[in-house]
């Protein structure tokens, strides 16, 4: 896209753009800033009525608009963060909380801090002219168009001018602004003050803007500030003050002039105009008593006709005059060379200005840089010169790309930092010459190697919107200018052109010229570029090494054919990070590594006469085989003949037209000018070996001399080549390349041998060799420094050496024993400088086979620190100082193993003897000298005394000095200088810094040090330092178990440590946070969450904190921040979770569904108030009364219910129970859901909850979600317009809270909100046509609804008024009671009595009314001594025939059940399923079925009246299996009456329980329905009933539809083989014995079994059922299975062995049931759906939903708050369901992929990009399901007829 365009859309969206900004401020150099900033914003929209912007840390004062004084809010969220009280705030448990506030606080700056309203005064006028843009729409699909031609044009209007003006001020700021000045610690420092990078909005931190990177304008600035910082005698004539610095101030932009103030002498006004358009970002100034120094320009440098150089200043503060001149030496050539390659200057002017205490090492801004003071260095300084010349370039190259042209984008950013880059290092090669710059490359090149081997993204991510990470960065930097070069190479060779050199120059003249758009380059634009160039196409390129990550690995291998004349080459290519994520599908969608990287590398091959060959080998295979041409027809001649050397030299200079090589390689004429090799006496001094006669025929009988791959240096690649190693001695003394060198060297260093040694050594020797290939033939003769060469690696270490150092005494002086005294120090020749730095390193890095270092290695170090000498050096020698003491440091250390886990105190080997103890003494004593003189003599930047604080570390570490806070800490103070205070810190950290007292001092300086820099290091270290700390055992593990863990890793496979990496993560945390100074540190805990809650923190110590507490502190338990409420399928609402606990027995009816949900139930629900409220009205005399309850532990899922007033007169109570103390119910009160809390009815609550679900879902509402906000949504009248304002959340809100009282309330909302959006918008207006359609939307849906609910209220009318009647309470006690008789008076309504019941152990629930079946119970009382029930004494009952039993908990096998109180809808709901079961089930079977007798009770026992009442009751509740969803429509309609019989007292027997026994009432029906346990929840397993007598009608209460279905959802068909397994498999169980055949009485030795089991099975009969086809359905042969258990437990005692048995068999039944039940796709069908997934993730309209959202990566963290991860949807999730068999049903997969995409447009708006291709892809998905459909239909139809399992399936609830 057009960046014109996008930021066309940024501007309509913000309804403005700026076009310049005028800053004028005065500094107080105290620590303040105060001032104005005018902003001249143009209108882009005629909505505008409110202006954001970004502001932080200013107070604003005023602000006008158009000169008019205009009301502004200023609120920085970030400064405003809350966690409630004192003692809130200060729970450390709460940081994941706080986290998260502080992410909304950001995302909320986002919009801007400061809002100001546009005063009515101001009008906004259209200009007399207006602009044409190609933008037509915001949210259409822009037409493809031919460039240079502009479609669409549109003509948007232009508006004149506003100026804002605001006027604010900045005192003490934090971020932004940094102020400099002396304290008690750093008394010497010059006060200064300068903006400051310290965070990525700093900019919006000391100027209101709009702090944005592609927002533009022109700057102009005025500064008020001292003229002199100084304190003067006034009365001094002005002489006096030539000594005094006055105060500058440098500014982004160019001086206008500098002014003294008109009112105040002592002041001065210094103006500053930035004509550019520049980014506040890229705007920077400083203001102190700079030193001014005027880099002239270059004389010697070609300028351009008429053009001359720009102006380039560098400022320092007073006293480092004369290291700025030495520091900026360089800049003067770098802006010539840049102005030469790069074309024109983008500014007027350069500035350079070092400040202190930066936090970064530079801030590149527009015209000017401010770099830190460490930069500086003076004229005897070596490291440093390098280090600043480098810095210096790039930062002059920043002017160019970074600064002057901007990333389009931030995945662009690549492109600009690689460009910078890529100038900077031409410029260096320039500077330090060829060599440096391809050394350079290629030590890049190997670190990128290392580093991209599956960890690291691509260095350009279009699809990632964020700019990249701390982590992410460095690599890009360091890749992209390898990129560049590579790109170059290959343009260079495959075009016309000469590469980059002809691309650069045009794009930066784009830029100048205006051509390149707002100058933002994206790498798009900049390939294009390329193209047009060079004629080349580098699309490929850039797949590979721009969009994808990863680098390749080679292998090469070479072999002569001689019949052939030809080198065959076999190359193998690998791809390291595509195989490391070859099976993880997100990690390669994300980071996209290539597989194969294709293009050419050229090879050179050195042939025999001397000349070098070039072959190009077309890379297009992962594995191939290459025959190159050889040109030379003769024997290859003898290598040491120094005529043939000379030959090869001159043959190959001339073949490369280089006439100066040809005379520089005249040292082969002189064997590498090294005559002393020549003799022989020498040659036996330095034990120099010769080649082999073996070795010399086999060199003579080689073809070629050495093969070169990449000889051109253009792949990004790990290159493993195999050859001998004299063709490697050959490629490293006759090929110039330093390149070629290092390879050499790199693989010598692998093949440790004595003429490997010789070789390097020589090459060590000769000084036309580049020094850095010196340094690196040092460090591999470590590897020759090995016993089987009887170390003469070390030998020849020391003997080269030996010439820095005076001559031993004897010729011939063992060099092992020898005291190396150094000569004085000459640094004059800086080859050698490196040379002997890098000797010193490679020498205290050989070892012993034990790890040691020889004793001579440690002597060498304490003499060259003893004897030391610099007085003559014109050099500083601090750096060398620290290398030698860093060696002492690493030779002092044995390397022996443990290598993992080494640091354990029980595994640290203390094998160091009393030598080496005596050696580390005398080191120490150097070293401490060292560090008191540097305190003296400082050396630069104090290197010497940090060197000498690692040597503590170290030492410290490896247990050979006592490791103790105090030897670090006193550096760690303010007043040292800050690379010292680091590195003590680090000292520090590795010792036991967790104490109380030092661990308040780390928290101290986090919060309150002064430099920025070190707040960020302790805060950054402490969380590294603890992982460490760990793993050196410093803290011991709690559990023995988690120590064992950490040392069992160490002698772990590779397989077993990758296993155990999580649990050894997981034990460390648990270590740190059960460590009793860490984990449960007073400290820590006390000061954690006041620093990150201060509003002045710095924002990465704050997050540093939050990582410290994840890792030490346990996060809090947090309830969700909103209640998602889940509705089950069961035919009754869930009960809303209550006070007393509820304990259910064996699969008893489930009414309660407890725990969360609120209560779902066709009655009317309950108010908190302790009154029952019915829906004709509470009863006058249902009035609060005391209760008997039994109050258990209060626990989760656990309900109550409130209960009416109990009659006194009745006497229908418990008896026999031991009553304490009585209870009133206001103690415990009824929980009622808050939602029903207004008297909504459960029915209008679900309907009302289900039309705002589908009303927020729809495409239409979205503008309705939200209450509307003046200033966001531009209608700044709205309130004066709408009185009653209205939204959708508002309404949720409100219902959830209990606002409505019905279902017409929240409809009545509805018309409100619609209205006022038809009252404010106008008619045709985008708002007044959603809003119609909303409503038309909603009439439809609340039809559907009204007409449901009016139905289910014809079917199940309200109840008549009851007579005259108090009703009474039932309560199901913890232990069984006696259960009186049952008042037969009782009314039948929604009013009738509760009676007391044992709903909860039988599953059979009893009602009392006079008009419908009762059942009276009479039940023994069951009490334990040692709980005390607390129940209201009643009167005994009339027939008492039970014997209380000796515990409460005999009720259950486990636990007693919780108090259980209904106020009576439990039974009318329970009556009213059971008609409604039993008519249906009366439709099924004949009549002949019906008269049947019931063949499994003894005739007499009960009457057919009781059977009546049994089977409506068992009927009542359906089993879990057969709940019906409440989505269902009804299948079945109930009768509006139902006839039922009044039964008298006596026509009901009596149930007699056998004592000490669960007490189960037992019914009798045709088959059986018997409870069971299962947890808490309660079932009956309902089968096919006897006939029901129907005599008089009862209402039955009104049922919503959803719950009127009931056959076709509950109900499986019987599959008889899966029935027939499970039983086979039961029975193989030794425990199912007993249950195998009916129960004999005689036999059996239970003469009373059928006197308690009415309804008797087993295993034998249940399987004749089987074979006889008695089943219908699935459930039938379940409740005949749980039937057999409970029969079993109820005649058998608790933990008898029968009862176990059962326990045994049941747990096997549970476990395989749901095997046999489950329902799944067909295969054909789950092939077809897999073919149809598999098509669209392939095409590219599925891009956006393969795979699940990630809300950081994407940067949406509020995504789960409008889509619940419950409902989050992608294609991968999907299809892991449907290779799962998560789908039973087609329609199910098709809903998930409807989810999903209504998820996209939910959150991202339907005219969105999200939503358009959401749009295209369900047109897509549809057109392929369709297909597949069509195409398989009568294939499907035909597999699917041979298979066993039903066609029909019947839809489960």
């Amino acid at each position: 896209m057009d960046t014109r365009i996008s930021l066309q859309r940024e501007h309509i969206r913000r309804g403005f753009s700026i076009s310049h900004q005028k800053v004028v401020l005065e500094i107080d150099f105290a620590g303040a800033l105060w001032g104005y900033t005018e902003i001249t914003i143009i209108p882009t929209s005629s909505e505008l009525r409110t202006v954001h912007l970004h502001s932080r840390q200013c107070t604003i004062q005023s602000v006008t608009v158009g000169g008019h004084s205009a009301d502004f809010t200023h609120l920085d969220p970030l400064t405003n963060i809350t966690m409630g009280g004192p003692a809130e705030a200060s729970d450390c448990h709460r940081h994941p909380e706080l986290k998260r506030k502080i992410y909304s606080a950001m995302q909320e700056s986002d919009e801007g801090e400061l809002s100001i309203a546009i005063p009515s005064e101001v009008a906004l006028k259209q200009s007399g002219h207006s602009s044409a843009s190609s933008f037509a729409n915001e949210v259409s699909t822009p037409e493809p168009q031919t460039p240079g031609v502009s479609q669409n044009q549109t003509t948007v209007l232009e508006f004149s001018p506003i100026v804002l003006n605001i006027t604010y001020s900045l005192r003490n700021p934090v971020d932004g602004f940094e102020f400099v000045l002396p304290s008690d610690a750093y008394p010497f420092r010059v006060p200064h003050a300068y903006t400051t990078p310290s965070s990525p909005d700093s900019a919006r931190c000391w100027v209101p803007c709009l702090d944005n990177l592609w927002e533009k304008c022109t700057w102009e600035f005025e500064f008020i500030v001292p003229r002199y910082l100084e304190e003067r005698d006034i009365r001094g004539d002005d002489d006096e003050l030539n000594d005094a610095s006055p105060t500058i101030v440098v500014c982004s932009g160019e001086l206008v002039e500098q002014v003294a103030h008109p009112y105040n002498s002592n002041k001065t006004i210094f103006l500053f105009s930035q004509a550019v358009l520049t980014s506040v970002q890229h705007i920077a100034f400083a203001a102190g008593p700079f030193h001014l120094l005027s880099i002239p320009p270059d004389s010697a440098a070609e300028e351009p006709s008429g053009s001359s150089q720009p102006p380039v200043y560098a400022f320092c503060l007073p006293g480092q005059e004369q290291m700025l001149s030495s520091s900026t030496s360089c800049l003067r050539s770098a802006m010539s060379f840049y102005t030469s390659e790069c074309g024109s200057y983008p500014y007027g002017s350069y500035k350079l200005v070092f400040v202190d205490s930066l936090p970064t090492q530079r801030f590149d801004s527009a015209t000017l840089s401010l770099l830190n003071i460490d930069l500086l260095h003076g004229e005897d300084a070596i490291e440093q010169a390098i280090e600043t010349r480098h810095a210096l370039a790039h930062a002059l190259a920043c002017q160019w790309a970074g600064i002057n042209i901007i990333p389009k984008s931030w995945s662009d950013l690549w492109l600009v930092n690689g460009l910078a880059l890529y100038i900077t290092g031409l410029f260096i090669r320039k500077l330090f010459g060829n060599n440096d710059y391809r050394f350079r490359l290629k030590k890049d090149m190997l670190r990128v190697v290392e580093w991209d081997m599956g960890g690291m993204p691509p260095i350009c991510q279009p699809q990632v919107l964020d700019p990249p990470d701390a982590v992410t960065l460095p690599f890009i930097n360091l890749k992209a200018p390898l990129v560049l070069h590579i790109l170059d190479r290959r343009l260079g060779k495959s075009g016309t052109s000469l590469g980059l050199s002809r691309v650069l120059p045009k794009l930066f003249l784009s830029a100048i010229s205006g051509e390149l758009q707002n100058n933002a380059l994206s790498t798009h634009t900049f390939l294009r570029t390329c193209r047009k160039v060079s004629g080349v196409d580098p699309r490929s390129f850039a797949e590979q090494w721009i969009y994808g990550s990863g680098c390749p690995q080679f292998g090469f291998s070479a072999a002569f054919n001689r019949k052939k004349m030809a080198v065959e080459i076999t190359m193998r290519q690998d791809a390291p990070a595509y195989t490391a994520m070859e099976n993880n599908e997100v990690q390669k969608v994300l980071m996209k590594p290539v597989a194969f990287f294709e293009g050419q590398m050229t090879i050179r091959i050195h042939e025999a006469d001397g000349t070098p060959y070039e072959h190009v080998l077309d890379i297009r295979n992962p594995f191939k085989r290459y025959e190159v041409p050889f040109n030379t027809k003769y024997k290859r001649v003898r290598r040491n003949t120094k005529r043939y050397l000379a030959r090869q030299a001159a043959a190959q200079a001339a073949a490369e037209g280089d006439a100066e090589a040809a005379e520089a390689m005249g040292m082969v004429d002189m064997g590498f000018g090294l005559e002393i090799w020549e003799k022989e006496q020498e040659r036996e001094n330095w034990k120099v070996a010769d080649w082999t006669e073996e070795d010399e025929g086999i060199m003579s009988g080689a073809t070629y001399e050495w093969i070169r791959m990449d000889a051109d240096f253009e792949w990004i690649a790990n290159i493993k080549f195999e050859q001998p190693d004299f063709m490697w001695v050959s490629q490293l003394q006759r090929d110039r390349d330093v390149v070629a060198q290092l390879e050499a060297v790199t693989a010598l260093a692998e093949k440790p041998t004595a003429i490997v040694s010789s070789t390097l050594t020589k090459t060590l020797l000769v000084s036309n060799y580049y020094f850095r290939i010196r340094c690196e033939a040092a460090v591999a003769l470590i590897n020759c420094a090995v016993r089987k060469l009887d170390f003469l690696g070390l030998f020849h270490l020391f003997k080269l050496f030996l010439r820095y150092c005076y001559d031993p005494e004897k010729p011939n002086q063992d060099l092992f024993k020898h005291n190396y005294v150094p000569k004085p120090n000459d640094f004059s020749d800086v080859s050698e400088y490196f040379v002997r730095k890098a000797l010193i390193s490679a020498i205290s890095r050989v070892r012993f086979e034990n790890g040691k270092t020889p004793s001579v290695v440690r002597q060498f170090f304490i003499d060259q620190l003893r004897y030391n000498d610099n007085t003559s050096n014109p050099y500083s020698d601090g750096f060398y100082i620290s290398t030698i003491i860093s060696a002492a440091a690493c030779a002092n250390v044995s390397t022996a193993p443990p290598e993992r886990g080494e640091l354990l105190p029980s595994e640290t080997r203390m094998d160091y003897n009393q030598e080496d103890m005596d050696l580390v003494k005398r080191t120490r004593t150097e070293v401490d000298r060292y560090r008191s003189m540097d305190r003296l003599i400082p050396s630069p930047h104090n290197i010497v005394t940090i060197a000498a604080l690692e040597f503590y570390m170290v030492l410290g570490i490896a247990n050979l000095l006592p490791s103790h806070p105090r030897t670090f800490f006193p550096f760690t103070r303010e007043g040292n200088y800050t690379q010292v205070r680091t590195a003590a810190f680090d000292g520090l950290f590795l010792t036991k810094w967790y104490t109380p007292q030092i661990m308040r001092y780390i928290l101290a300086v986090m919060a309150h040090d002064s430099s920025q820099v070190i707040r960020r290091y302790v805060a950054r270290n402490a969380c590294y330092s603890l992982a460490l700390l760990v793993q050196m055992g410093e803290m011991k593990a709690n559990s023995k178990e988690a120590e064992s863990l950490l040392i069992e890793e160490d002698g772990n496979s590779q397989e077993k440590i990758k296993e155990s990496k999580k649990s050894e993560m997981d034990t460390m945390i648990k270590i740190l946070r059960k460590d009793r100074e860490v984990g449960k540190n007073e400290a820590l805990r006390e000061f954690l969450m006041p620093i990150a809650l201060h509003p002045d923190i710095d924002h990465e110590v704050r997050w540093c904190i939050f990582k410290l507490a994840d890792l030490l502190i346990r996060p809090v338990e947090e309830a969700p921040p909103s209640v998602k409420i889940h509705i089950p399928s069961t035919p009754v609402i869930e009960a809303p979770p209550s006070l007393p606990a509820v304990k259910v027995p064996p699969k008893a009816p489930r009414v309660l569904k407890t725990g969360g949900p609120p209560v779902k139930s066709p009655l009317v629900p309950l108010n908190p108030p302790t009154k029952l409220k019915l829906p004709a009205g509470p009863h006058p005399d249902a009035t609060p009364a005391k209760l008997p309850l039994i109050i258990p532990e209060i626990r989760k899922k656990e309900v109550v219910f409130a209960k009416p007033q109990l009659p006194s007169k009745t006497s229908n109570s418990h008896s026999k129970s031991k009553i304490k103390q009585p209870l009133k119910i206001t103690e415990r009160p009824a929980h009622v859901p808050k939602a029903q809390s207004g008297g909504m009815s459960l029915n209008d609550l679900k309907a009302s909850r289900s039309a705002l679900k589908k009303i927020k879902t729809n495409k239409r509402a979205l503008i309705f979600l939200q209450p509307v906000d003046p200033i966001r949504d531009h209608a700044p009248n709205y309130f004066d317009i709408v009185k009653d304002p209205m939204d959708l959340s508002t309404m949720g809100a409100k219902l959830e809270e209990g606002m409505y009282k019905d279902r017409f309330a929240f409809q009545t909302d509805f018309r409100l909100m619609i209205n006022n959006a038809k009252l404010y918008n106008l008619p045709g207006s985008f708002v007044h046509n959603e809003a119609i359609a909303l409503e038309s939307f909603f009439d439809k849906q609340w039809t559907i609804i009204n007409k449901t609910l009016e139905a289910a209220d014809k079917a199940h009318p309200p109840p008549p008024p009851p007579p005259v009647w108090k009703p009474t309470h039932r309560i199901i006690p913890l232990a069984p009671a006696s259960y009186p008789p049952i008042n037969s008076s009782a009314p039948s309504s929604r009013h009738a009595t509760p009676t007391p019941t044992t709903q909860h152990s039988s599953g059979i629930p009893v009602a009392s009314s006079s008009s419908r079946p009762m059942i009276k119970l009479k039940v023994g009382t069951q009490s334990k001594p040692s709980e005390r029930p607390l129940q209201q004494p009643a009167p005994k009952p009339k027939k008492p025939k039970a014997k209380p039993s000796d515990s409460p908990t005999s009720l259950v096998l486990d636990a007693p059940p919780p108090p259980y109180v209904d106020d009576g809808s439990h039974d009318i709901l329970q009556e009213v399923l059971a008609i409604e079961r039993a008519k249906n089930e009366q439709r099924q079977r004949s009549v002949s079925e019906k008269d049947k007798p019931i063949p499994s009770i003894p005739q007499g026992k009960r009457k057919k009246s009781d059977l009546v009442e049994d089977d409506i009751l068992a009927l009542a509740a359906p089993s879990k299996k057969e709940r019906p969803s409440p989505a269902e429509p009804s299948a079945l309609k109930l009768q509006p009456q139902v006839q039922s019989t009044s039964v008298s007292k006596s026509s009901v027997p009596s149930i007699k329980f056998k004592k000490d026994k669960a007490t189960t009432v037992q019914r009798s029906y045709s088959e059986a329905a018997v409870p069971s346990v299962k947890g808490k929840e309660r079932e009956i397993q309902a089968l096919p009933p006897t006939p029901v007598l129907v005599p008089t009608p009862t209402p039955a209460p009104a049922l919503a539809p959803a719950q009127l279905k009931r056959k076709n959802v509950q109900t499986t068909p019987i599959n008889e083989k899966k029935c027939k397994e499970l039983l086979k498999l039961l029975t193989k169980f030794p425990e199912s014995e007993i249950f195998m055949r009916p129960v004999d009485p005689v036999l059996d030795g239970c003469p009373t079994y059928y006197d308690e089991i009415l309804n008797p099975m087993d295993f034998g009969t249940m399987s004749a059922k089987l074979t006889e086809g008695k089943y219908h359905t699935m459930e039938q042969f379940k409740n005949d299975m749980e039937l057999v258990f409970s029969n079993c437990r109820l005649f058998n005692p608790p933990g008898t062995v029968p009862t176990i048995c059962a326990g045994v068999v049941e747990k096997a039944f549970k476990k395989e049931w749901p095997k046999a039940m489950e329902r799944k796709l067909s295969w054909t069908e789950k092939r077809g759906l897999q073919g149809v997934l598999t098509t669209i993730v392939k095409e590219p309209i599925s891009w956006v939903f393969r795979e699940p959202v990630d809300p950081i990566a994407l940067g949406i963290p509020t995504y789960f708050d409008t889509i619940p991860k419950k409902d989050a949807r992608d294609l991968r999730t999907i299809r892991q369901k449907l290779d799962n068999d998560k789908y039973d049903t087609v329609e199910a997969f098709e809903a998930d992929i409807d989810l999903m995409l209504s998820n996209a447009i939910k959150f991202n708006g339907p005219d969105s990009e999200v939503g358009l291709i959401a749009n295209g892809f369900d047109e897509r998905f549809q057109t392929l399901l369709g297909s597949w459909k069509s195409a398989g239909s009568k294939k499907r139809k035909d597999g699917d007829s041979g298979t066993p399992q039903p066609t029909k399936k019947i839809k489960m609830g």
